[in-house]
């Protein structure tokens, strides 16, 4: 039996969204962009505050669509409340699929170019 997440946007950032999601009674917040797995590069998009808050920073890449629903599932585990998740995904395609497995309707979260 798979978990069905709730999700709304919160923001939009140049190559993804911010939303806030709810996955039973875990609430996190998820950075999901279109980007190489390089984790230097979660400091361009993730404001400093999310780092100074209570709770972990997690990170993930997802490199192809079909590891989406694996990685969206791995990470959640490991999550506690108030916690954040970044996903970088490497492709269009792989972002569509994280934002599905996170709640999301398809095209619902085009990311600015």
């Amino acid at each position: 039996m798979s978990i069905i997440p709730v999700s709304r946007i919160v923001d939009t950032l140049e190559h993804g969204v911010v939303l806030d999601v709810t996955m039973e009674d875990l609430q996190f917040r998820a950075y999901v962009v279109v980007s190489p797995p390089d984790i230097n590069l979660v400091a361009d998009f993730v404001p400093r505050e999310q780092f100074e808050q209570d709770g972990d920073v997690h990170v993930t890449a997802i490199g192809q669509p079909g590891e989406a629903r694996e990685q969206v599932q791995d990470i959640a585990f490991n999550m506690n409340q108030g916690d954040a998740a970044i996903f970088l995904c490497g492709n269009r395609q792989a972002y569509l699929s994280a934002l599905e497995e996170l709640g999301q309707d398809e095209g619902a979260a085009e990311p600015r170019h």
